[in-house]
């Protein structure tokens, strides 16, 4: 049996997603004022932690529609960001990996997260940070417990 939200408590959590994606900048053009969109983003993120890995391995990682992450990963390519090499163990498939190139924007694209948050929770206080911490975790295990909700640690 579901539980049946109020009006009340949707526009609260769709209230709180709102100024969330604000203070982080996530609806900005580009992400982190680099050349790349939010998913793009999340598609270096998961290939750096993945590598190498399959197409496949990245839809599930970064649940992204398989369309979107080919044009994603093609752009990638001519741009020198990601190359691919035939699999060893299946010569249909192919293996994905961040080039050099990849692994520079990588690191700008953390650097800059990393300064983000430190920036944002910089001016509380250690008490705060814990709280903060401990409400998010919370948000995360009451969440994992829906249908199709798996936990990305370390974002």
């Amino acid at each position: 049996m579901h539980f049946q939200m109020k009006e009340k408590e949707i526009q609260q959590v769709r209230d709180f997603n709102r100024y969330y994606t604000s203070i982080i900048g996530v609806l900005d053009q580009h992400y982190l004022n680099s050349p790349f969109s939010l998913p793009e983003g999340r598609v270096l993120f998961e290939l750096h932690h993945h590598q190498p890995c399959s197409a496949s391995d990245l839809i599930e990682a970064a649940r992204m529609d398989k369309g979107y992450l080919s044009r994603v990963l093609k752009s990638f390519q001519k741009k020198g960001i990601v190359t691919r090499k035939q699999s060893k163990v299946d010569g249909r498939a192919f293996q994905l990996m961040l080039t050099l190139k990849g692994e520079k924007e990588f690191d700008k694209l953390n650097i800059a997260s990393r300064d983000l948050v430190n920036s944002l929770l910089g001016p509380l206080s250690a008490r705060d940070i814990s709280a903060l911490i401990s409400h998010m975790n919370g948000i995360k295990s009451i969440l994992n417990k829906t249908k199709g909700v798996k936990n990305n640690s370390d974002e």
